[in-house]
């Protein structure tokens, strides 16, 4: 900053002002605090000019070094009736620094930056990647409008739409890279439980009628009848995303398991850890997969596909243990008040199909009360179903049709002229045999409290998808060839990795959506060319988070030089 004298015919006007780069090859000055006129300034300094130079210049020296430690203040004065300059952007969210922080320090930028030099890519493949996992958290919406969106940023996309799509192309082809180095690079981030491994599947629709490459008609878990792809995902032992691979919306989900555990094994080097999914995805194959090298598994086992024998011995009030008490318990003999809160467990070793397991059934009060209530619920809309004579074609397990029932016979075992509709009270009784009962299939011999710890654990996979699916819009899928919808779901897949890093780094104080939103809010005002006011409200979230991450955008103002010291340390590993 220096001392600038402004003189017209009948006075000197004395100003602090900065050179401001406009672009590569301009600069402009601009006015940083007006000290005032020669005239009214000379008063004060004994009507010598000299002393009052030096004292403006000592005032250039002043704000300098202020800037210099960011503590800069700033005069500006406002006109009513002065209009704001056309098509000039003043407001950025700057909520995406913190995310693109992290995406840095998972080596990101150096990963794509060895994928573009390999291909020879002329345009900044890393960019690209960022401003899709940042709008992905940020607005999540479709290819164009996060292009669009981008432009709302503090640093503007350098880079164009078919530069976009280009890049969907080029990761898609290097997923499986990409997702190996990302994971040897967060270990430096985080730690990551690789004793136990989670697995499950779910499934993604699109907003169009036929089937095409992976997206084809399928189960869809959300009953919609759109075509679907398939997403086969990993986390680790606490919740972090480890790797996913995308399949047809038409395939059966068992056989996805097999080929990306191969990839973890040899890509990711891990060997011996515990599998946890649920019954679905517990094929014998499977099972018997996860027995080798000291690999194991924790499966959720379906009671009603035991051998009669053994789901008698599983369904028997008799012969029940508590953990630290070497009392048996008859489940029909307890204090319900008492042991409301109770899990009671019995478990024995069983061979099905060649395979030796070991079975683990729990029983809880909380989980029974539960059962029954939403079954009451399900009977109670059955009833309506059958008051207005019009059965739902659907069979779905978990649909209220499941226990309405159509006979076609008279009392006299006639052919009826017209149905009729009643509860099945057969399929009721049957359902509530198995009310608070959950069991287990492991070939481990930890603990058994451990082992239903483990179990209890695998709701964050399922919490993961919904995140997927509700905070980051990951469908409908607009996109069209399957090389582009899996780099969509990669793009996904990084910010849900990126997005629990904040949350870990926070403490796990905050829920999701209170993160999300406050990223999302976190705006500031270019005021000029000077600096930015922020515009966002402080909260103990934004506290936190500039105290996790090591720069500040809370004050009341930031100046250029401070603002461009922020993005060059956010861009550093």
């Amino acid at each position: 900053m220096r001392l600038t004298i402004s003189k017209s015919k009948n006075a000197e006007q004395l100003y602090i002002t900065k050179s401001i780069r406009v672009n590569k090859n301009k600069t402009t000055s601009k006015i940083i605090v007006k000290l005032g006129s020669m005239a009214s300034l000379l008063p004060q300094f004994d009507n010598d000019r000299d002393k009052v130079i030096a004292w403006a210049k000592e005032q250039a020296r002043i704000y300098t070094e202020a800037e210099e430690k960011g503590s800069m203040s700033v005069d500006i004065t406002f006109t009513e009736d002065k209009r704001l300059d056309m098509n000039k952007q003043n407001c950025f969210n700057i909520g995406y620094l913190f995310p693109k922080k992290i995406y840095h320090q998972l080596g990101l930028e150096e990963i794509c930056n060895r994928i573009a030099d390999s291909l020879k890519i002329s345009y900044n493949l890393s960019d690209v990647l960022q401003m899709l996992i940042s709008t992905r958290l940020i607005a999540p919406s479709s290819k164009l409008s996060s292009y669009e969106y981008a432009s709302s940023f503090l640093q503007q996309p350098e880079f164009n739409l078919q530069h976009v799509y280009r890049s969907l192309d080029v990761i898609a082809k290097h997923s499986d890279e990409i997702q190996a180095a990302v994971y040897k690079n967060s270990q430096e981030l985080i730690n990551r439980n690789k004793e136990v491994l989670f697995y499950d599947c779910t499934n993604y629709f699109f907003e169009i009628e036929e089937n095409r490459g992976n997206a084809q008609f399928g189960k869809s878990k959300e009953h919609r009848p759109n075509p679907i792809v398939q997403m086969g995902l990993f986390l680790d032992g606490d919740g972090f995303p480890l790797c996913f691979s995308m399949f047809p919306g038409n395939k059966n989900e068992q056989p996805t398991l097999k080929p990306l555990e191969k990839k973890i094994l040899k890509d990711f080097k891990l060997s011996e850890f515990i599998v946890c999914t649920d019954a679905g995805l517990a094929s014998t194959e499977n099972r018997k997969f996860n027995t080798m090298n000291g690999r194991s598994y924790i499966v959720t086992q379906s009671l009603k596909k035991l051998k009669k024998f053994i789901r008698d011995w599983a369904l028997d009030p008799a012969g029940w243990s508590l953990n630290n008490s070497d009392h048996v318990y008859n489940i029909h003999e307890i204090d319900e008040q008492l042991h409301k809160n109770s899990i009671f467990y019995k478990e024995r070793w069983i061979n099905e199909n060649g395979l030796e397991q070991r079975l683990i059934v729990s029983y809880s009060i909380k989980d029974r009360n539960y059962k029954r209530a939403i079954r009451d619920k399900h009977i109670t809309r059955a009833e309506k179903i059958i008051d207005k004579g019009a059965q739902a074609a659907t069979r779905n397990p978990n649909s209220p049709n499941r226990f309405v029932t159509e006979t076609n016979t008279t009392s006299d075992g006639e052919v009826a002229e017209k149905k009729t509709l009643s509860l099945d009270i057969n399929r009721i009784e049957d359902a509530a045999m198995y009310d608070g009962f959950y069991a287990v299939c492991t070939t481990l011999e930890k603990d058994v409290r451990k082992i239903v710890h483990i179990n209890k654990m695998r709701w964050q996979i399922e919490a993961a998808f919904r995140t997927m699916k509700s905070e980051f819009k990951a469908r409908p899928v607009y996109l069209r060839n399957d090389e582009r919808i899996n780099a969509h779901f990669l793009t996904c897949f990084l910010a849900l990795l990126i997005f629990k890093i904040i949350e870990e780094r926070l403490g796990k104080e905050y829920s999701e959506e209170q993160i999300l939103n406050t990223l999302r809010d976190m705006n500031v005002y270019k005021l000029r060319d000077l600096g930015y006011l922020s515009s966002y409200t402080r909260t103990e979230i934004t506290d936190t988070l500039h105290d996790t991450f090591g720069f500040r955008t809370d004050t009341e103002f930031i100046s250029e030089k401070t603002m461009k010291k922020i993005l060059k340390s956010i861009s550093r590993n």
